[in-house]
Parts: structure tokens; sequence; C-alpha cells
């Protein structure tokens, strides 16, 4: 396995605030108190963790019996038994995606691994944790997965699987209509032990949350990974303490939260998560479906109110009322994204949170929210991040001199480049003949003009860039006859898109992991947890 290193500044669509927070550059220090390197700060952190002996047992007995209903690997239930005598926990979390999700969904629990062993060799006890997000209400974002198909074009499978709507995905529970979605699934990745575990792990009676947790409780059995249904009606009443403070402290957690809006506009960045005066970090379930609480007041000295759900519809409930509703059914509420990392470290000995540009955004402004509930922010560090580029792909490469980053244009781009590139030799050495001559004659004019008349010089450029246009024009009317000519130029241009930067966004995020274990087997995940190195934030191009 061989891997390159590419900044992701040079990665399109990368956010100023997530590059600015990889350099640890000033203007982003306010916003994280730990610099993205855990090695420089894991111990110290490791001493301000405190954590009540009493929810350390709890929470270790719910992680048994939720990895038990899963098959969990002996290794799991170690890690469960370090977690219960003392240990930390390396965090990271991702929604139940069909099929196991895209893949930087693995990429986030190897980074868990390699955190957890790197902090352990450092005399820090850590275990990995995953965090399933199932009381997440938007199954149209996980209900779907896409896998290459022999025709190198992306297939989109789905499940019509559903609840009430708006119901979390933990209700949402499988039929006999996922059983030809395994199948249609196992068409496209073949005959290998991936496709058993779909099979077995995407099943009737399972749940998007119980599916995807057996179906990585296989394939991290190795290390051991401990996995945790946040939507257990168990964890809501651990949590409950937290849930009642974000309804007591509603009014000072919005304030700052706006306030860290503000900062961070003037900083020049932005809120992931828009908060007005309104807002309020629970969702309370409504007929069987999230729904959002909202606050207000009467008037500038009157007690805060509030109410779940919005309009006409909306149920108003005084701040006692909601209190004595949360004390007495702790599991009919959750968080919202911005509230879920502080629950998570409410309830988990947290060292480190690990994820990519988005969660690095969230916790930006979730700070404001941990320094008020809990006192402390914890530490996130960026994940894994990477494009697998198979063979077959470096193969086109190699025969365009071309490479993955000529993928990060789009496609339109791409096919150019690739036509470009197949020109006729004798084609291609007269377009850079007439480049270089069209270069050396104007400036040798512009020098001259300059020395007889300086208001000139600028009316030179002027002419050659009209020259150099009418000549960049020409050879693009060339490439795309070249494109015409040539069906195969087209086709792997259009595969190398698909495979590298399929809909214009990182692979990690549009191809399913279940393809390349399908293609490479678990091999695949030795090989990745040997290569990555938790020092390295860039984005990796790794050759399989």
């Amino acid at each position: 396995m061989k891997a390159e290193c590419l900044p992701f500044a040079q990665i399109p669509h990368t956010t100023g605030l997530f590059i600015d927070f990889l350099a640890y550059s000033p203007s982003v220090r306010r916003f994280y108190p730990h610099s993205p390197h855990f090695g420089e700060w894991l111990k110290k952190e490791a001493t301000a963790i405190k954590y009540d002996s009493s929810r350390r047992e709890r929470v270790s007995a719910i992680l048994e019996r939720q990895n038990q209903s899963w098959n969990a690997s002996a290794q799991a239930f170690a890690n469960i038994e370090r977690l219960r005598k003392g240990s930390l926990a390396v965090v990271t979390g991702q929604q139940v995606g069909l099929f196991g999700g895209p893949m930087f969904a693995i990429y986030k629990a190897l980074t868990t691994v390699k955190l957890a062993e790197e902090a352990t060799a450092a005399g820090i006890n850590a275990v990995p944790v995953f965090w399933l997000a199932t009381s997440d209400h938007d199954l149209a974002e996980v209900n779907h997965v896409s896998f290459p198909g022999p025709d190198g074009l992306l297939h989109a499978l789905a499940t019509s699987s559903h609840g009430v709507p708006g119901a979390p995905v933990s209700n949402v529970r499988f039929g006999a209509e996922i059983v030809p979605v395994v199948e249609e699934a196992a068409s496209l990745l073949g005959d290998s032990e991936i496709v058993q575990q779909l099979r077995e792990s995407y099943r009737p009676g399972e749940t998007m949350g119980s599916a995807f947790a057996r179906l990585y409780a296989r394939l991290f059995a190795e290390w051991g990974v401990i996995l945790l249904d946040a939507a257990d009606a168990e964890l809501h009443r651990v949590a409950e303490p937290i849930y009642r403070t974000a309804i007591e402290r509603a009014d000072s957690v919005s304030d700052e939260l706006r306030v860290r809006g503000v900062e961070l506009g003037g900083a020049g960045y932005f809120q992931q998560v828009k908060v007005t005066e309104s807002s309020v970090l629970l969702f309370a379930m409504r007929d069987g479906a999230r729904t959002a609480i909202h606050k207000h007041k009467r008037g500038a000295d009157s007690a805060t109110e509030f109410s779940i759900g919005a309009g006409s519809e909306a149920e108003k409930i005084s701040a006692a009322e909601l209190l004595e509703r949360i004390s007495a059914t702790p599991e009919e509420f959750s968080p919202n994204v911005l509230l879920r990392p502080v629950v998570q470290d409410y309830l988990l000995p947290t060292l480190a949170y690990t994820g990519g540009a988005a969660e690095t955004a969230y916790f930006a402004q979730a700070g404001a929210v941990y320094e008020e509930l809990l006192g402390r922010v914890t530490p996130i560090v960026p994940r894994f991040s990477a494009t697998l580029v198979e063979p077959r792909l470096q193969r086109w490469l190699r025969q365009y001199g071309s490479t993955v980053r000529d993928a990060f244009h789009g496609v339109e781009a791409l096919r150019q480049t690739l036509a470009t590139r197949t020109l006729p030799e004798d084609l291609q050495a007269a377009f850079a003949r007439a480049n270089r001559a069209v270069r050396e004659s104007f400036d040798g004019v512009k020098d001259a003009l300059g020395k007889l008349d300086s208001t000139l010089v600028d009316a030179s450029q002027t002419a050659a860039s009209k020259v150099q246009y009418q000549l960049d024009h020409l050879r693009e009317r060339a490439t795309a006859a070249e494109l015409r000519r040539s069906e195969i130029v087209r086709r792997h241009a259009d595969g190398l898109s698909h495979a590298l930067y399929p809909e214009n966004a990182l692979q990690e995020r549009g191809v399913g992991a279940a393809y390349f274990l399908a293609a490479h087997g678990r091999e695949l995940l030795k090989s990745l947890h040997e290569t990555m190195r938790t020092d390295c934030h860039d984005h990796q191009i790794v050759e399989l």
C-alpha cells in the first residue's frame, strides 16, 4: 500500500475553518482549546477528566448488554471491562447508513483504534468507542448507499423501510423489503465475506441501528471497538441530569451560542448550526416523531416558557412541567447536534473525539455548550481521510499522465484533460511551439514598446492575451474533436470521476464501504490500520 499526502487546502470545498484548525492558526484557538495534535496534550487532558464511578458502572453495564445483542467479539467485552475498571474513551460517531454507510465511517472507527492504542502506549489507558447516532430522524440521509458496478458507474441502492415521518431511525425496522435490496448489493459486489455479513446483518426484524451494529461488530472484532446505541432508553435515563440542565440554563446557553456565532462570523467563519433566541437543544417525542422544542417569553421580566412543535399545533408547556416530564420519561427526549457531544461526554470519560470537517465546525459552536454545562471542552482530533486508488484506476492515470487531483475538477474538466493528453504528439508539439512563440514574440514587442512609449505596454499585453485566447480556443476545439473521435477517453474519464470524485465529492463520502471490503477483503482494514498515522492530518491518496 502506497500513500501520498495531499493537503486539504488543495481539495475543493474545504472550509477555511477546517484548514485553519489543521494549521492551528491563532484565529481559531479561541474556538478550540486544544490543537489537532493528540500527542501534545493527551497526558494533561487525561488528568482533567472527572467521571463518577456509579455512572461508569451503569454505562459499562449498558454497553455490555448492547454489545451482547450484536454478538460482539471477546476483545470488545475485554475493552468494556477496561472501561468499567477506569479506562478513558476515544470516541467517534456516525449515522447508521445502509450497509455500513460510506467509507469515511470505516475511517472513523479505525482512527479511534489508532488513537486509543497511542494513548495506551503513552501510559493513558484508553478504549475505542463508536457512537451510533440512532436518535437521528433524517431517514433520507441513511436509507441509501452507492456502489460501483461492472460498468464503472455508481449504482444507488435504497430501502423503502420506514416508520412514522420524523421518527428516530432506531424505530425503523426492516421487513421483507430489505431482502431484495441485499441481493441487489450482492449482485454488484459479488460473492465475498462482506456480502455474507450483509445478509446476516440486514434482515427482516432488524433496525437500521441494530443491522449497522451487527456489521461493525464483525468488521472491528479484532480491535474490540465498543459500539453504543444512543437511542437506548437506559442511556437516556443516565443522561437525564444533562437534559434537565439544558432546560434550566436554556436562556444562558442560547445567549452563549449566539455570542459564539458572532465571534465566528467576526473571525471570517460560518455557523454550522443557526441559533436563535428561541433555540433549545433538546427534541421531544410527540406522536412517534422527534419534535423540536422552542422557548419564548411573554415579556422582558416574565419566566421562560416552552413549546413542543411549531405553529397552531404546538404544545405549550411551562419550565416546571417540562422538567417534570424529563425526570419521569427521559427516554422521550434526545439532544440536538450541539448538545449531542456534551451528552456523549457526560455518559463517557472521553479523552478525545475524532471526526471530519463538518464535526470540527460543530465543535466550534458546541464548545460554548461544553463550557456552560460540563465546565470542560472535549478536544476534537481530525479523523483519517483518504481516496483509495485501485490498480485499474492507477493504470488509467499513468496512461494519461494524470493524477487524482485532476478528478477533483469535475467530470467535464477531466474529460478535457484526458482528451488533451491524447492528441497526436505532433499536434501537441505544434501547440507547444505556438505557445512558446507567442510568449517570446510578445515579450520582445513589449520590451521594445516600453523603450519607445511606456503607455503602449498595456496595449501589447492586451494583444498578447487575445492571441493566446484564440490559440487556447483552437486547442479546446481540437480536444473536443478528440473526445468525439475516442469513446475510450470519455469512458476512462467518466470511470475515473465516478470512482475518485463521485458527484463532485470525495470518494470517502460517495462510495459505500462494503464495495472496497468486497473487492479487497478484511486485509484492507488491517493494511489501513497499519498505514495510517495519527500525526498526519492531510488527505491521503492510497494506491491499493
